[in-house]
């Protein structure tokens, strides 16, 4: 498959001339989610995403597909349970992206904790057996105070009680994104980036059938014709639906903003994902997470009214996040000058939900006398001396210590919403990375729905819990053996260890395909071969249609390999000025567009530079 900017041209034809199924507006991991279902199942499908796939909010995430271990401090099981049952799914249909990394969380003796050692143990037996891990070489397990600090020698030894260790998984968000568009467009999908939305277009019984656009490369405006509309914006939604003339709706969106930084990990040495609570009682948790040869933290959890498309780290954001992590490392002492990277992105929270999960249960704090007779009951299951029932009785007569108004962001939502307008328009909101193939499905059977009713057509939804994305074609059960044999394959075609073992965690299956580019392209000065090879794979094959394109989402140059950043730009950009034939005026914008994003995320302008 070719997926550059040649099969954009095609699809934006193709989107001029044909009545499509199905228009999704967004290309986010829900757009993109949908768009792959869709596809997949047969329908005409297009999406339009004003800027890079996944550019929006999920690039911006914590990059973890995360199992939800605090929703048990609440006893919010269900959630629990379908959050690491769903990350299963992901792991199975994505394997080369989520990769299994156990989490510690520290437990110390200090007002407002959100577990003690005992609660913690309780809580990580159950999502064990929710997860499907007890008896694994993943079960969880409890640490020492001194086991705790032999491990990771930098926390802060006062009050530390120890932690506990249970499996969780990292991931590459935006890589996720990609391979899920890139699997819609092998499937006949039309996906086009940088192309906006600026009407909602209607039939004469003033159903939504389609789109006004503007691409945003050449400036053209055309109008895309679909029998239905979905807009899966995130952060946008309000904003497309406000668009959408025949409609007049509240909004519902509450989005949050949350802010990471990346330090170089001889400042800050972790030895795995760490998550702890904030020690400022205010109800959070922190995570610290290794990556690369980097560590970094977060996230902040405040409202956010700005620019969707550009959110800022701001000095509150750095001060919280730094008082937080200096107090839990204290010989760390991190300053601002020690941050070399960092990202800031929205939440797209419900408002309206007050607090409820995606399944409508509630994720506020509950009474101290609920959380004892919950604690009591779920021990004495464990020891056999209760049944089942007599645990579901307790835990359905829980009562919660906040109302339903609660207005922290942190205690919002991260459920999604499905709702069809009245004149049609589909709208798939909130959510979590890890949901993202379940809302999707949703959103895609209520479409297949509606086409059969109102358009006597029929397909078949596939399987998309076994349906894989682009790259994912491995055994979930052996991608450690996969990876390693994919990369021994480019140590025999002349590539380093190093540089092998990277391109094949990057690309999965599609690696053969990376390593096909040996016998086209010659290294680029400048380039490692490896480099070489991703820059013109992401060309070809991923849309990648800018120089941030590819060194923030189809890469993580920007975000943890900070180090090697500055000798890369020049030959990237001199290498996708010749492959796109750009006049120096496009190649000094694209320079200019790379330099701000840069300088945004090493904070320059907070460190005074």
């Amino acid at each position: 498959m070719v997926f550059s900017i040649e099969r954009r041209k095609q699809d934006i034809q193709a989107l001029k001339e044909e009545t499509l199924d199905v228009l999704i507006i967004g290309g986010g991991i829900t757009g993109a989610g949908s768009a792959l279902q869709a596809s997949a199942s047969g329908l005409k499908t297009g999406l339009v995403e004003m800027q890079d796939f996944a550019e929006g909010t999920s690039s911006r995430s914590t990059k973890l597909v995360h199992g939800g271990l605090r929703y048990l401090k609440n006893f919010d099981v269900e959630v629990v349970a379908d959050t690491v049952q769903e990350r299963a799914v992901v792991q199975g249909i994505a394997p080369h992206i989520p990769k299994a990394d156990p989490m510690i969380l520290p437990i110390y003796d200090e007002p407002g904790s959100t577990f003690s050692m005992f609660s913690l143990k309780i809580a990580m037996d159950l999502y064990d057996r929710l997860a499907s891990v007890t008896g694994t070489k993943y079960a969880n397990y409890t640490l020492t105070k001194e086991e705790v600090l032999e491990r990771e020698p930098q926390l802060k030894s006062e009050g530390l009680l120890g932690a506990g260790v249970y499996l969780d998984y990292r991931n590459n968000d935006a890589r996720l994104v990609i391979e899920n568009i890139k699997r819609a467009a092998e499937d006949g999908g039309h996906m086009v980036s940088r192309m906006k939305v600026v009407n909602i277009l209607h039939d004469e019984n003033g159903k939504a059938n389609g789109a006004t656009v503007e691409d945003l490369l050449t400036g053209e405006t055309f109008d895309i014709k679909a029998r239905i509309v979905m807009n899966t914006t995130g952060p946008w939604s309000d904003t497309i639906r406000q668009m959408d003339d025949k409609l007049d709706t509240a909004p519902q969106m509450r989005p949050t903003k949350g802010v990471h930084l990346v330090v170089d990990n001889k400042k800050l040495n972790v030895p795995q994902p760490t998550y702890f609570d904030t020690g400022k009682q205010d109800g959070r948790m922190v995570f610290v997470i290794p990556r690369e040869e980097k560590t970094y933290f977060g996230t902040t959890d405040t409202d956010y009214k700005g620019d969707f498309s550009n959110p800022q780290v701001e000095q509150e954001d750095v001060d919280y996040l730094l008082e937080i992590v200096n107090g839990r490392y204290p010989s760390a002492n991190i300053t601002i000058n020690d941050i070399e990277s960092s990202w800031a992105g929205l939440r797209p929270l419900i408002a309206t939900n007050g607090g409820s999960d995606y399944n409508g249960r509630s994720n506020q704090t509950i009474k101290d006398e609920s959380f004892d007779a919950v604690m009591s009951i779920v021990e004495q299951y464990q020891k056999g001396e209760v049944e089942r029932y007599e645990v579901a009785d307790v835990l359905k007569n829980i009562e919660s210590s906040n109302s339903e108004t609660e207005t922290s962001p942190s205690t919002l939502s991260r459920g999604s919403s499905l709702e069809i307008d009245e004149d049609g328009l589909i709208t798939v909101a909130g959510g979590k990375i890890t949901d993202y193939r379940k809302m999707a499905l949703g959103a895609v059977k209520a479409v297949i729905e509606i086409l059969e009713r109102d358009f006597d057509t029929s397909y078949q939804l596939i399987d998309s819990e076994k349906y894989t994305v682009s790259g994912g074609d491995m055994d979930p059960q052996k991608v450690d053996d996969i990876t390693e044999a994919l990369a021994q394959q480019g140590v025999e075609k002349g590539l380093n260890e190093s540089e092998a073992l990277y391109l094949s965690h990057l690309y999965g299956s599609n690696t053969p395909h990376v390593y096909a580019l040996l016998d086209e392209v010659e290294q680029i000065d400048g380039l490692t071969m490896a480099d070489t090879l991703s820059l013109h794979y992401a060309m070809r094959e991923e849309m990648a249609l800018t120089p941030s394109d590819f060194l923030i989402r189809r890469t993580n140059h920007m975000l943890f390999m900070r180090d090697t950043l500055d000798s890369t730009i020049e030959p990237v950009i001199s290498e996708m000025a010749r492959y796109h034939e750009w006049s120096d005026e496009v190649k000094t914008q694209y320079r200019k567009e790379l330099a701000l994003a840069i300088a945004e995320s090493d904070l320059k302008t907070l460190k005074g530079e």
